[in-house]
């Protein structure tokens, strides 16, 4: 069971994601519990989000990302069953809820489906800024360069890292290695 659970400084806005069993078809349950109800970022999760508009964002991202992953199978899904989010961080979003709630809702449950965490250096799963595994958004760009050099990279890398992780695996899916193929990133798009 994935479940999102919203509470205090934690708005554990916990993700369980529940692989269940029905009239023998294999799907996933989405549970939604909001721990902070009293709170203001309680309170406005269940006004301007939701738990129903919360499950159904839960199961377009799982959508989104075994296709990214190429989890085609229950069989070559990770399932970390929960995702927390702090009740202050609903509570202080600015603009448009939910589509910055959408964006971190997608981050977070890329996670239930990734390899490698708790083996791969966090960076490699987080980013960080000026460097390959330096922040979401320039690890993010450099993995979509990589895998516009071989369809499917990303996929095949978050296969690989499925027991441990080793810089090598550039090597073995674009036959360079990550610095050379940051290097050529970097050409390719002025620094």
């Amino acid at each position: 069971m994935n479940h999102i659970i919203i509470g205090r400084s934690t708005f554990s806005f916990v993700c369980f994601l529940a692989l269940v069993t029905l009239h023998g078809i294999h799907a996933v349950e989405y549970v939604v519990t909001n721990r902070a109800t009293t709170t203001p970022g309680g309170i406005r999760f269940n006004n301007e989000l939701g738990s129903e508009y919360t499950k159904q964002r839960m199961a377009a991202a799982s959508d989104f990302i075994w296709g990214i992953f190429q989890q085609n199978t229950e069989a070559e899904r990770i399932n970390r069953p929960q995702v927390h989010v702090n009740d202050s961080y609903i509570n202080n979003i600015r603009g448009d809820i939910k589509s910055d709630f959408n964006g971190v809702l997608y981050h977070e449950m890329t996670h239930i489906w990734q390899n490698g965490i708790g083996k791969v250096p966090g960076e490699v799963i987080e980013g960080g800024g000026d460097k390959w595994n330096h922040g979401y958004d320039v690890t993010a760009r450099f993995f979509d360069y990589c895998d516009s050099l071989r369809n499917g990279f990303v996929a095949e890398l978050n296969k690989k890292m499925k027991d441990s992780y080793s810089d090598r695996f550039f090597v073995d899916l674009l036959g360079k290695t990550v610095e050379q193929l940051w290097s050529d990133y970097k050409a390719k798009y002025a620094n």
